[in-house]
């Protein structure tokens, strides 16, 4: 029977030298990007909020934008650890998605998602390859591991999918719904609305398309 094996391991772009430091400056950066921009945070600021020097920075990141791709992974990675994606051939489909699809419904609907979404959809935004920066360093590499865990339910025999990159898509639009452009918009999305019922019934939706066995 074929197994949940795990994909090849994601290469990169180097480790600190000082874990500590290099925490840091992640979340010194994190906050920075968000209060002033791409373009209106400097490096000199982020080394002196994280309180380091700026040649730590650079001997950390390398430059901005590798450190602004560094800080949109890890923010990502604490709200949607790397584990839920691991192979977990024992755990029922359903909860394993509906795990997912509950911290990717927390990620997207956090102020810290939203304000990076609104940041990159401002006029002022000079660089047109930040937006692709930010969409492949966060939704994107999510949608990526998702792909490879459709992949491998599907050649276990549990889903029945011909193109993994397209149903990993329509699972993440189905997630975000209409919510996430009301919240990007600034309008009270979440008042009153059942979050669970909404995760629930978009995992129910996406096995009745792809299950390879009938749905009840």
């Amino acid at each position: 029977m074929p197994t949940d094996t795990p994909p090849a391991p994601r290469p990169a772009p180097g480790r600190p030298k000082d874990l500590a430091k290099g925490m840091a400056i992640l979340e010194a950066a994190e906050h920075l990007f968000l209060e002033l921009g791409f373009d209106g945070a400097s490096m000199e600021q982020i080394a002196a909020r994280a309180g380091v020097s700026k040649l730590t920075v650079y001997n950390h990141f390398g430059d901005k934008e590798a450190l602004f791709i560094a800080a949109v992974e890890h923010y990502c990675e604490e709200q949607v650890p790397p584990t839920l994606f691991t192979p977990a051939p024992d755990q029922p489909l359903q909860p394993r998605l509906e795990g997912i699809a509950r911290a990717v419904y927390a990620l997207m609907s956090s102020p810290e998602a939203v304000s990076g979404f609104r940041l990159m959809c401002a006029p002022t935004r000079l660089d047109p390859r930040l937006a692709e920066m930010f969409w492949n360093a966060g939704a994107g590499h999510l949608q990526e591991e998702f792909a490879a865990l459709l992949a491998r339910r599907t050649a276990a025999g549990e889903l029945a999918v011909d193109d993994t990159a397209r149903a990993a898509a329509q699972f993440f639009a189905l997630l975000r719904g209409d919510i996430h452009p009301r919240l990007v918009m600034g309008c009270d999305a979440l008042s009153g609305f059942d979050a669970e019922a909404h995760i629930a019934a978009t995992v129910e939706l996406f096995l009745r398309a792809w299950s390879a066995r009938p749905r009840p």
